[in-house]
């Protein structure tokens, strides 16, 4: 397998960001890639150009009525994709299907040896549900990508792992009963924060219980107090030994993201993803994929999100 890190970054990829000052603007890619480019980790990934998904490949995780609203909706650029969280913008279908055909895209050049691990910073939409957009999210691309590595290449043995400060119930609700996902998730306690859910009881359902982890953290939660965390996280993944690992780390866990309340420095999320790397190595043959996630605050998260990619790099 190369030891390259494949970074997808482009126009397309971009134009997934809501309009008239949403948080999750357009703007958000090219904050990170200004400060990538400013630490030259342009120069030590190979930047890939975004790629656009089938909708049969869509709908390996999605449902055929919700894809056909988020299509009808994308046309007239008017109305919500859910209750009020995530408008629909002319084009918006264009912009959701690149996120999930880049996400697949790297699948493959991955799975064909092409490269050691993936970054894709507009990537991580893990409030989308089979049915229905929230959150921001309209397309699960981390749903699409596990379902497609059952079905094109075998693996069952899949570990998600999820550092955005927001719980990522869209994937974790998908596979609750699932014993071969395992399912690892460090977010501010929903008793404070969207979307509610998340909580440490929650360890699965039927032939799955006590598979997942949830971890929630109380508001002002900093560094020391997800060190600690992520020894538990550590411990769990290498007990399920997986053969596929997928990162979420949205920088919106960092302290000052206007939307959340918790207070990492970048160093988490460059531990997150190298210790991840390792586990990877051990357990996957080298087989880690990285999603940006949220993150409001575009200092924060151009500078989580270029902690995490130099990480993947120097891991490789």
């Amino acid at each position: 397998m190369g030891d390259k890190v494949f970074l997808y970054v482009g126009d397309e990829l971009a134009r997934y960001g809501f309009p008239e000052g949403h948080p999750f603007g357009p703007d958000r890619q090219d904050a990170f890639l200004r400060e990538a480019t400013r630490q030259g980790l342009h120069q030590r990934a190979e930047l890939r150009a975004p790629v656009s998904a089938s909708r049969d490949e869509v709908e390996r995780f999605h449902t055929p009525d919700y894809v056909d609203l988020v299509e009808r909706l994308s046309r007239t650029g008017r109305g919500y994709l859910d209750y009020g969280d995530t408008p629909a913008f002319p084009g918006v279908y264009e912009a959701a299907t690149t996120v999930v055909g880049s996400a697949l895209d790297g699948l493959r050049r991955l799975m064909d040896g092409e490269c050691r691990r993936t970054f894709q910073a507009i990537g991580g939409l893990h409030h989308a549900r089979r049915s229905r957009a929230a959150g921001f999210c309209v397309f699960n691309d981390t749903g699409v990508l596990i379902e497609t590595l059952r079905r094109d290449y075998g693996i069952r043995r899949v570990a998600y792992v999820d550092i955005d400060v927001h719980h990522g119930d869209g994937v974790f609700y998908a596979y609750e009963a699932d014993p071969d996902v395992a399912v690892a998730d460090i977010h501010e306690d929903g008793l404070y924060l969207y979307p509610g859910t998340g909580h440490a009881h929650e360890t699965g359902t039927g032939p799955a219980e006590g598979t997942k982890l949830n971890v929630p953290m109380p508001p002002g939660a900093g560094d020391q107090a997800f060190f600690e965390a992520w020894e538990r996280v550590e411990a769990y993944l290498r007990r399920f030994k997986p053969e596929f690992l997928i990162l979420q780390c949205g920088a919106d866990s960092l302290e000052g993201d206007p939307l959340a309340h918790l207070c990492y420095s970048p160093a988490a999320h460059a531990h997150a993803a190298k210790r991840l790397a390792a586990i990877a190595d051990e357990f996957a043959q080298g087989r880690l994929m990285a999603f940006g996630g949220g993150g409001y605050n575009r200092s924060n998260l151009a500078a989580a999100w270029s902690a995490v990619l130099k990480a993947l790099i120097e891991a490789s």
